[in-house]
């Protein structure tokens, strides 16, 4: 992070600001706080903070319609906190426009470390933009359309390809079977989403990953989808 990175948290509970706040202090991140839906809205507009972390248990409406009225106008990472642990609310989550998604209580070191990835992921260098990413020894070129681990060429079908490309293009976000299914196979497939993209994730996975049980590469998201990276 660098110091003018600005982080807006829009948590009803002053313990939960509190603990943000303190896990970032010593990246020099300027924390701003809103207890309330409209607060937040209103102070994510006049300030464009570079990432927002946001409660779904907000007093004067939902984490997820806020998501949906962020997502309206800032490309800024969303951060979801919750206390509840439904799939198919953070599938919903994810599908209003959420980045990525911690459940209460949390470890403050897990929370900074999903704060640094996404603001990686908003970066110009990396993430959407880029023609080269690099991750350990994956080197992903979007130009080229090459693909080498540790060196070494790695061909991809051309469904394999255009799915790694869909991830790697945004790593540290999450994204839904559904977001996936459709950005990859661009509505030319009819059938379960989450069975094709098991199959060809495994796939992927069997060229990419030293360790296919441990990947370091593509992350299964129990539930709701895959991430690639942090």
């Amino acid at each position: 992070m660098t110091p003018r990175t600005t982080i807006l948290v829009i948590d009803d509970e002053p313990q939960i600001r509190r603990v943000v706040r303190n896990a970032l202090d010593i990246d020099g991140a300027r924390v701003l706080e809103a207890a309330t839906a409209r607060e937040g809205v209103d102070l994510a507009a006049a300030e464009r903070p570079d990432l927002v972390v946001l409660d779904l248990g907000l007093p004067d409406g939902t984490g997820e319609a806020v998501c949906r009225e962020l997502r309206g106008w800032t490309t800024a990472p969303i951060l979801v906190l919750s206390a509840r642990h439904s799939d198919a609310e953070k599938v919903a989550l994810f599908d209003a426009g959420a980045d990525d998604y911690v459940t209460k209580p949390f470890s403050p070191v897990e929370l900074k470390a999903r704060l640094r990835a996404l603001l990686r992921r908003a970066r110009p260098e990396g993430g959407q933009g880029a023609t080269t990413v690099r991750h350990g020894e994956l080197e992903v070129d979007f130009v080229r359309r090459a693909v080498k681990v540790g060196g070494a060429s790695v061909h991809l079908t051309p469904i394999e390809w255009e799915l790694l490309r869909v991830l790697a293009t945004q790593p540290g976000k999450v994204l839904t079977h559904q977001q996936l299914f459709h950005a990859v196979w661009k509505g030319r497939e009819h059938g379960d989403a989450q069975q094709y993209l098991r199959v060809y994730v495994a796939h992927l996975r069997r060229k990419l990953e030293r360790d296919t049980v441990r990947p370091v590469h593509i992350f299964t998201i129990s539930g709701v989808g895959y991430r690639f990276g942090e």
